[in-house]
């Protein structure tokens, strides 16, 4: 089954429109997403801000934000209108997630900045799985670019490589002399 989409490109294992309709819900839930990582690294790029901690998620939110921007790009060559309710409830669920308990409330906990690193890597790792989604239908689709789609992957591996540094150090860190 394929589906030809708006653009009479083929999209493997949908039949109808249906493909079509499917890729968009798909995209703007991964907007949404994106909205939240983009938002949160943001967030605690500021929060830890003069820290190491800080300095080097401050460059990974940039890459986040751009990451958000490229997906829109995508969304608009596949003709996919954004779903102006799901961005507002990943801005929404961002906010939200900064009410959770972190143990402090005068000052910011270091488990804040671990939790939030957590998040990060989640969102990285769904982002990834999006890229690759995209990726895998950009070999019959023209309208996505796969070098752009490799170019975002490789981004996306090392901004998970470093997170998951990061939040090894904040580990030993929050945890330092509790075991």
């Amino acid at each position: 089954m394929n589906d030809q989409g708006r653009s009479g490109t083929l999209l493997p294992g949908f039949a109808g429109q249906s493909g079509h309709t499917l890729l968009g819900i798909y995209l703007n839930d991964h907007l949404a997403g994106a909205t939240m990582g983009a938002a949160r690294s943001r967030h605690l790029a500021t929060a830890c801000r003069g820290s190491e901690l800080g300095a080097a998620v401050a460059p990974i939110a940039a890459q986040i934000a751009e990451d958000r921007r490229s997906l829109l790009a995508v969304m608009r060559r596949l003709d996919l209108p954004v779903r102006r309710y799901k961005v507002y409830a990943g801005r929404l669920g961002e906010r939200a997630g900064r009410l959770k308990s972190n143990g402090s409330l005068l000052r910011r906990s270091p488990l804040s900045s671990l939790l939030e690193l957590e998040l990060l890597q989640i969102g990285v790792q769904g982002k990834m799985c999006a890229w690759e989604t995209l990726r895998a239908l950009a070999d019959h689709d023209r309208r996505l670019d796969p070098r752009q789609l490799d170019e975002l992957l490789e981004r996306a591996r090392q901004q998970l490589r470093t997170i998951d540094d990061l939040r090894g150090r904040q580990v030993a860190e929050t945890f330092r002399g509790s075991l």
